[in-house]
């Protein structure tokens, strides 16, 4: 009798001994990866991509989960914006067992050196801010990556168009960093130059790092420039915005900015030259002016997460947008796959029906042929006060 009763007691230990050290059966998280610029020193992108990312997954989380109550959680890795450490990120965050993407952040660089490897790998690449136009145009069948953000195709005819409507330039002079993402730009902008009517009097490339960037602008507006197409991040449009407030009035062209400089400290380095110089950035998303549902919730959840105390306040407002929208996205593709496996979510992805996230109503997010979820018409200008709020010059009707 007493074997018996100390066998089932062995029995009952061994089964608890189970039930403590492995978790139920589908009760694993769904992993998602994101590997960004944290450690660069003046970029608040990477920050509000997670920001984004971790209001979705409270929501999902919220909601039951995906694949019958697993939740999602993030995995975050730092790459300082350098593509050789993104690499190495992407590998060891690939390798993780129900990882099913990894989300970067700004830098186009890192994404262009992560297409073979993510390829390679089979992993799939969520791009809620990188903007060169290879990131999706490629020929990697069937292709990988997708993208919640801007295109350089869609940057370059929206600055030329405000350069002439806004500031009643034909003549313009492109500033371009010597890296894939000027690369992509430069096309972009020779491409829509004829249809906006204007002509390029001279390019100019720099190097991320460089001191100064007075001879490129003096050169660029000795050629006859009367506005100034600039492609940078944060250090470089402050720098430049710095020397230009420094020359007399009657030499400080306009310059019309891609959005690097949004994803950073801009306004703080640039300091009160912002106030001297003409200076308007491409922009998807802002949380002025929106009043939708979406947007309150989020703006909302922004506050009691982060302490931002409202819409003025949002840093680098498309990193949380778009990665917010991506995030809601991957979780229907993971539902509809009905699996982690990457393949599978890879073409459910394709197959989303219609979903009405933060940015827009999209009708049909990706196809097999277009993997860009957001069109040229969510594309507007904006400008910086010296407050240090990124504030719509116009924006278009949701769509």
């Amino acid at each position: 009798m007493f074997s018996k009763n100390l066998a089932a007691l062995f029995a009952a230990l061994a089964l608890l001994a189970s039930l403590v050290s492995a978790p139920a059966a589908g009760q694993t998280p769904v992993l998602i990866g994101l590997d960004a610029e944290f450690g660069h020193k003046t970029s608040t992108s990477a920050q509000a991509i997670q920001q984004g990312i971790e209001i979705a997954i409270e929501e999902i989380n919220a909601a039951g989960g995906v694949l019958g109550g697993r939740k999602l959680a993030l995995v975050t890795r730092d790459n300082r914006g350098l593509p050789a450490v993104g690499v190495e990120n992407l590998r060891e965050l690939a390798a993780m067992p129900d990882l099913v993407g990894v989300f970067g952040g700004k830098f186009s660089p890192v994404f262009l050196e992560w297409l073979p490897v993510a390829h390679e790998l089979g992993v799939l690449l969520l791009d809620p801010w990188g903007s060169a136009d290879p990131i999706t145009e490629n020929t990697y069948r069937p292709g990988y990556s997708f993208r919640l953000s801007l295109k350089d195709a869609w940057a370059a005819p929206a600055m030329l168009n405000f350069a002439r409507k806004d500031r009643g330039a034909s003549r313009i002079g492109i500033l371009l960093p010597n890296t894939g993402w000027g690369r992509s730009n430069r096309n972009a902008l020779v491409t829509a130059a004829t249809s906006a009517g204007v002509s390029i009097v001279g390019e100019h490339w720099y190097n991320w790092g460089d001191q100064s960037l007075l001879e490129q602008y003096r050169s660029l507006r000795a050629a006859g420039a009367q506005v100034i197409i600039l492609v940078a991040n944060e250090t470089e449009g402050a720098l430049l915005v710095r020397e230009v407030a420094a020359r007399p009035p009657a030499e400080r062209l306009p310059i019309v900015s891609h959005w690097g400089v949004t994803g950073g400290a801009f306004a703080e380095l640039a300091g009160p030259a912002l106030d001297e110089v003409d200076f308007a950035v491409v922009q998807t998303f802002s949380f002025i002016g929106q009043d939708t549902p979406a947007a309150r919730r989020v703006l909302a959840a922004l506050k009691a997460r982060y302490g931002i105390a409202g819409a003025e306040q949002v840093r680098a407002p498309v990193g949380v947008a778009h990665a917010y929208d991506l995030t809601h996205l991957l979780a229907r593709a993971i539902a509809r796959a009905g699996s982690t496996d990457r393949a599978k979510v890879r073409d459910a992805l394709e197959k989303l029906p219609a979903y009405s996230g933060l940015v827009r109503h999209y009708g049909r997010p990706f196809t097999p042929e277009r993997h860009d979820a957001l069109g040229p018409e969510q594309v507007f200008m904006a400008r910086y006060t010296a407050q240090d709020v990124l504030v719509p010059l116009a924006r278009p009707a949701r769509r």
